[in-house]
Parts: C-alpha cells; structure tokens; sequence
C-alpha cells in the first residue's frame, strides 16, 4: 500500500475515508469520493443556513442548528448525526478543509513532496520525492527509510496515516512550518527538519519504453486530467500499445474519469448512477482511439473514478483489466452548507458500468489477476498487447 502527502487525509478521525479518497494517491487518499459526476465538482451553498439536498442532509443540518442554538460546537453535533446515519463515505468539514479538499481536487496541496509505501514487515519507505520539493532540497532520496515525524514512530502504521501527519493539520500546521523526520539509508540514521510548502500535483505521466511500449500513468483524477490523458494518447504514433496504469488511483473528479475514457472510446456509455432514485447516466465523448490496443493495469488502491473508468473500458470491451481486485468504491456524494459554515458531505447514490454492474463494495475483477505489485506486471501488460495486435 501507497501514499502522496498531497492526498492523504487530515489527522482528526472524523473525516473518514472522504478525504482519504481524495487525499490517497498514490493519492494520495480518498474524494476522490466520485462526487459531483455532471460537474468538475459543484461548490458548496455559500450563505450559512442556505438549502442543502434533502433527506440526510436535512437531519444532520438540523443537529448542527440545534447544537449552535444550544451554544455548543455545530460540527461535532453534525459529526454525531452522521454517524448515526451510517453513512460509510459520510464526512464533515470544517469552511477551511473544505477549502483544502477543494484545493486536492484543483491539483495544489500542502506537504513536503514525499510519497511512502509500506513494506511487508511493516516499514514505511520512501517511494518518491518531488523534484524541487522540501524533502529533495533536503537530500532525501526514493529507498529511504522513514522512522518517525515529529518524533512519533511510524513503522507498521497505516501509510494514509503516516502522510497524513507528514501533511499537518490546515489550520494549525500551514506552508511554513516544520517538520522533523526521522530517516535511515543503509547503516546512516539521521533526523531531517523540513518546512511544509504549496505544491502542485503532477497526477498524470508518459513514459515509453525501450521496446516502444507506451504507459500512461493516472495517479488521481484532479482537474484538467482527463485532457492530459486524451492529450497524450493523441500525440502517440498510431498503433502504439498503451498501458493505462491506475494502481493506487484514489479518484477523484469523476468528470475528469470521463473525459479520460472519452480518448479510448467513440461515445456511448461510461456509467450510470442515482441521485435520491434519480437515475442519470454519463456518456463519453465521440472521436476517440477505439483501435488502439489497450491494458488497464490496477490493483486494491484503484477506487471510485478509476474504477468507473476501469469498469467502462472493461465492459465495452475496449481494455483488457490486468492486476487484483479494486478497491470496490461506487457511490455518490454531494455536499450541503451547514450552519455555522461547515460542509457536510453525504452519500446520495450509487454508480454502475455500463452492463449494469455494481461497484461499490465490490470493486472491479480483472480479466487477467497478476501481482500487482511485482516489476514483472509490465511484462505481463506487453505480452497481452502483442496478443491485441500491438
């Protein structure tokens, strides 16, 4: 398991999976929750007490009131009702880290540049450092083992955690400030204090192999990537094999995911989805590659967008599935202005590919199950393109 500090959840509990989808790349984390699929991602109402969608989001508005009334915290209260709901994806924000989920989806995020996984034996190590990031001003390289920030170990925690602390909090912990990591590179160990920054995503990579094999590798679908994506399809030679890899794709803008399906695909179908019963449905653009032989290349991180993309291309039969099993998360959020000016942002509905399939849950089966995980993945993903006629 993987994670981008620009994408990873913020450390109070509350906030759940939500923004572990946004913020989970790899992410980095979560919200990447698949809301607002007709949109880049509707605004929430900006007037304290303005209308909110109904159902929940009218029980929890009203514990919020009650609570202001009452002179208590009008978020806890919502927190409170939301769990009562059941809400799995349910989540609460205060106005500024519905600001920062908000900037994650924008591509701009606060952190040191670091991305970690967690290896078997439960050590976190450096999986990437951003160029000209704190932490690459600092020296600190990929293969780095990460022992601690700010003095609390970090071996054997969850890695959304571990970003998550790398991160800070919005409000207390801003560009700025600092942060000390504990590191190790073979027999060296050393502490390192670097200050956090604003940075930029750089969600979408092209990179061609010796053998001519092209992989285009979505890490999160934040804004404007589903024109890097149509963008660099492109600008390929016509012909070329090209594997999509979405393994640890957190989601993210679900337009975006569209928008990226429509460079494989020529119109027609990406998924359907219901908002209170409404049933909608999301279509590609036409004039896109159908020929082009294509391997969509994901594992247990690839959630929500990603695995509308995936199961698109899967049921269309316009991409052969390599890797495991999806993360299996296939609903719908849309948020409300609560009293008080924090967000409250509730599940409303479900997706479904386009033969009807329901992901949430359940995640998407690849045709083919390779480890994905393992180098030899990419040799997988080229022998099945020689197969399509690369």
């Amino acid at each position: 398991m993987s994670g981008r500090d620009p994408f990873c959840q913020p450390r109070r509990a509350r906030h759940g999976a939500a923004l572990t989808l946004v913020f989970a790349s790899v992410l980095v984390a979560g919200a990447a929750t698949g809301s607002f699929p007709e949109a880049d991602r509707k605004p929430a109402p900006d007037a304290a007490g303005a209308a909110v969608p109904a159902g929940r989001h009218e029980d929890v508005a009203r514990a919020a009131s009650e609570a202001m009334a009452d002179g208590k915290s009008p978020v806890e209260a919502a927190e409170r009702a939301v769990s009562r709901s059941g809400d799995r994806w349910g989540a609460v924000y205060s106005r500024g880290e519905y600001e920062e989920l908000e900037d994650a989806l924008d591509g701009r995020y606060t952190g040191v540049g670091l991305s970690a996984r967690r290896e078997r034996d439960g050590r976190i190590e450096v999986s990437e450092v951003r160029s000209g990031s704190p932490a690459a001003e600092a020296g600190i390289r990929q293969g780095d083992r990460l022992r601690s920030v700010d003095g609390e170990r970090v071996d054997g925690r969850p890695v959304t955690e571990v970003v998550s602390i790398l991160r800070g909090d919005a409000e207390a912990e801003p560009a700025g400030t600092a942060v000390r990591l504990g590191l190790e590179r073979g027999t060296r160990a050393w502490t390192e204090t670097v200050h956090r920054a604003r940075l930029s995503t750089d969600p979408v990579t092209v990179r061609t192999l010796a053998d001519g094999l092209t992989v285009v590798r979505v890490v999160s679908f934040t804004k404007g990537v589903g024109e890097q994506v149509r963008g660099a399809v492109e600008r390929l030679p016509s012909g070329t094999g090209v594997v999509l890899d979405l393994r640890g794709n957190s989601g993210g803008l679900v337009a975006e995911a569209v928008t990226a399906a429509s460079a494989f695909l020529d119109g027609g179908l990406v998924a359907t989805y219901d908002v209170d019963g409404d049933q909608r449905a999301l279509h590609a653009e036409p004039g896109g590659d159908t020929t082009r032989p294509l391997v969509a290349l994901v594992d247990g991180g690839t959630m929500s967008a990603a695995e509308l993309l995936t199961g698109a291309l899967q049921d269309r039969g316009r991409a052969v599935v390599l890797g495991s099993r999806t993360f299996g998360k296939g609903s719908v959020q849309m948020p409300g202005r609560l009293p008080g000016g924090s967000v409250a942002e509730l599940t409303v509905g479900h997706y479904r590919t386009p033969s009807g399939r329901g992901v949430d849950g359940v995640g998407i089966t690849p045709d083919l199950e390779v480890d994905p995980t393992d180098p030899a993945a990419l040799d997988r993903a080229r022998t099945v393109l020689s197969g399509l006629g690369r």
